[in-house]
């Protein structure tokens, strides 16, 4: 009688304590620390679970207390952004960046690849006096002792120094007032708004481009193990959904059930990676997680996550108590499947946009620093944590959402329903006087702009139309055309070549397919990128066929936003090598797009006389029968200098109703398109 009594009490304080979860909306599961998005008011790292809710599952001094918070360091602990820094030397071009030059001796690898990083940034300046911010790498030296402080230093102002690994340097007294940007920072030495918390790399991180994400399924994996852990050694072991188990406690003497290991730096394939706060590799295993798609639950963190000022960890992290083993397995097993997938989403993304390659993650310090000068003006939280993140949204273009190509959707609006053409005029020739009339013809055309770049005189005579006709003279570069003109009135842009042939239904349908996908380039001609097997690189074709990866500039829609991010976000050795090898300009629109969108372009009609007599390229000497694309050089170059192949190959062609139909002309919509 006694035992089934005990039995019974057991069972019920097991139930309720599962309905405390559930009806509590997993209380022991709390997410990451929101983002700090203003330095003028920090917030502390969150400590641990209130005191009320651990009372609910054990009885007061059961549980070990936290550990006592050390004693913070002096040095510079009054400073704040306010106070130690000077943001009035970054009014004029904003934020200007000066790099100390390294001491003699031989450079590492990882100093190599933040110079690098830093050099190809829009921040870079050569000029000391010119800079606003002057960047330190680190204060140790190869062989582990501390470096000198520049001169000037200036008691530190406006400078910041820079470790992606911990440094064997102890003399950080002599920081004074300058910035700290150090990765897996401790919450009591970090100064929030003024320091920034940056991910630990493994020593082999590439320069730009890296490694993409590991998450492939678009809905939750039934089949995934639940958990994976972390080994003293190095790699991970996972634990079967079926488990009741808590092996990350010495206490849990359930059945584990089966475990799979991942030695070495292989990542796992879990749904929740329990990460130990106290774990000497913790903040590489949180980087890995990341990578590899599985949700980070972190174990008592006495550090600061990465970039925590600005990315809302709450979209993609969990922090859970490690002294409730049992209820935080159980808070995890009931998660919603929705709320899982939204997790895992945002753990390839975050990846992607800030943590894949060393460039991207110096580029993101670079961009919270040029947040705080422009204050007010700087990205909202939106632009940080939504796809394709705070990198590709340039402020010096807009800060409201939904300016941006790539945000209508989650907005909820639409792009406006006018376009302006912009026709280059490069190669000798006559003007394009009735490619202007047909595109003036569009009931959607607001402006048509000429960039007047050939050698020849204009001519004496333009057409009459009815829409507002400007002649710009260029600098004989093909980048011109890709340049931000404030004359350009509209979100949307026709990119012309003097030599194109299009029809103004071809026009009128085209403008209507991309206003339903602002974020893409619609365009008329392809090409297909492919893989060289014997030649162990990159090709691409202008054959017809069905599956492309390419339009041509020479006739296609995109936003105006494109022009702003080609000018001022491509490094100038791209731009250059597109001013040298015309053709290749249309590679490097298409690279730029499809590494912001992740997506391919769209493919509509044209009409035959345009598919037989289309022109090479801008600018690009002669023209044949054949539309042919330049060398294979040029596609490896530019997979090169993004790190990565961003071009996704595609099958889809939009075609008007009726376009091909044997029906009455009279029935047809857009009754050009379909020419005898």
């Amino acid at each position: 009688m006694q035992s089934w009594r005990r039995k019974s009490l057991w069972l019920a304080l097991s139930v309720s304590g599962l309905l405390l979860i559930l009806l509590g909306g997993f209380p022991l599961l709390r997410p990451a620390a929101p983002p700090r998005l203003r330095p003028g008011a920090p917030q502390g790292w969150p400590r641990w679970l209130d005191a009320e809710l651990l009372q609910s599952f054990s009885q007061p001094g059961e549980l070990p207390e936290d550990a006592p918070r050390p004693p913070q360091a002096s040095h510079g602990h009054s400073c704040n952004w306010g106070t130690c820094f000077d943001t009035s030397k970054c009014r004029g071009d904003g934020l200007k960046v000066f790099v100390h030059p390294a001491a003699a001796g031989p450079i590492s690898e990882t100093r190599r690849r933040i110079l690098a990083s830093v050099q190809g940034s829009r921040y870079h300046t050569l000029s000391p006096t010119e800079a606003c911010l002057h960047l330190l790498l680190s204060l140790d030296t190869p062989a582990g002792e501390c470096s000198p402080v520049p001169t000037p230093w200036n008691r530190g102002r406006n400078h910041l120094v820079l470790s992606l690994h911990p440094a064997p340097c102890p003399r950080t007294f002599q920081l004074g007032q300058a910035m700290v940007a150090k990765a897996s920072p401790t919450v009591d030495s970090f100064r929030p708004g003024f320091d920034i918390a940056l991910p630990l790399l493994p020593e082999a991180h590439p320069l730009r481009g890296g490694a993409s994400g590991q998450l492939r399924q678009h809905s939750p994996q039934p089949r995934v193990a639940l958990l994976a852990l972390e080994e003293e050694r190095g790699g991970w072991h996972t634990v079967g959904t079926n488990s009741s188990a808590c092996p990350w406690d010495g206490h849990c003497e359930q059945d584990p059930g089966p475990e799979q290991m991942y030695p070495g730096e292989t990542l796992p394939n879990a749904t929740f990676c329990l990460i130990s706060g106290q774990h000497p590799d913790a903040a590489l295993r949180f980087l890995q997680a990341l990578q590899a798609g599985c949700i980070p639950v972190l174990l008592s963190p006495h550090w600061e996550l990465p970039f925590s000022e600005v990315i809302d960890w709450t979209k993609a992290a969990i922090i859970a108590d490690k002294r409730l083993p049992l209820q935080v397995l159980a808070a995890l097993r009931e998660m919603s499947p929705a709320r899982v997938l939204a997790l895992r989403q945002q753990t390839q993304f975050l990846w992607d946009a800030y943590f894949s390659s060393v460039e991207k993650v110096i580029h993101t310090t670079l961009e919270i620093i040029q947040d705080r000068i422009f204050g007010a003006s700087a990205h909202p939280s939106m632009l940080w944590n939504s796809p394709p993140g705070a990198l590709l949204a340039l402020p010096t273009f807009s800060t409201i959402p939904q300016d941006f190509p790539f945000y209508h959707l989650q907005q909820g609006s639409r792009p406006e329903g006018r376009f302006s053409a912009l026709i280059w005029v490069g190669a000798p020739g006559q003007a394009p006087l009735k490619l202007i009339q047909a595109v003036a013809g569009s009931q959607h055309c607001a402006q048509i702009l000429v960039l007047w770049n050939s050698e020849q005189p204009l001519p004496s005579r333009w057409p009459e139309i009815a829409v507002p006709l400007t002649v710009m003279d260029g600098h004989r570069k093909v980048s011109d055309r890709f340049f931000p003109y404030s004359i350009i009135s509209t979100d949307a842009i026709l990119s012309l070549d003097a030599r194109s042939s299009l029809s103004t239904s071809e026009v009128d349908f085209a403008f209507v397919v991309w206003q339903s996908f602002p974020e893409r380039m619609v365009g008329f001609l392809t090409w297909n990128h492919f893989w060289d097997e014997a030649l162990g690189g990159w090709g691409y074709t202008a054959e017809r066929a069905n599956e492309f990866s390419m339009v041509l500039t020479t006739a296609a829609f995109y936003h105006r936003y494109y022009h702003t991010l080609f000018t001022h976000s491509l490094p100038k050795a791209q731009r250059t090598l597109a001013d040298e090898a015309p053709t290749c300009v249309d590679v490097l629109m298409n690279f730029l797009v499809a590494a912001v969108t992740k997506l391919p372009p769209i493919k509509v009609p044209y009409g035959k006389q345009q598919q037989e007599a289309a022109p090479l390229a801008p600018g690009a000497p002669g023209s044949g029968p054949k539309h042919q694309p330049p060398a294979p050089d040029c596609i490896n170059q530019m997979a090169a200098a993004f790190g990565h192949m961003p071009l996704v190959s595609s099958r889809l062609r939009l075609d008007p109703v009726l376009f091909k139909d044997p029906v009455s002309v009279q029935r047809k919509k857009y009754r050009s398109l379909e020419r005898p």
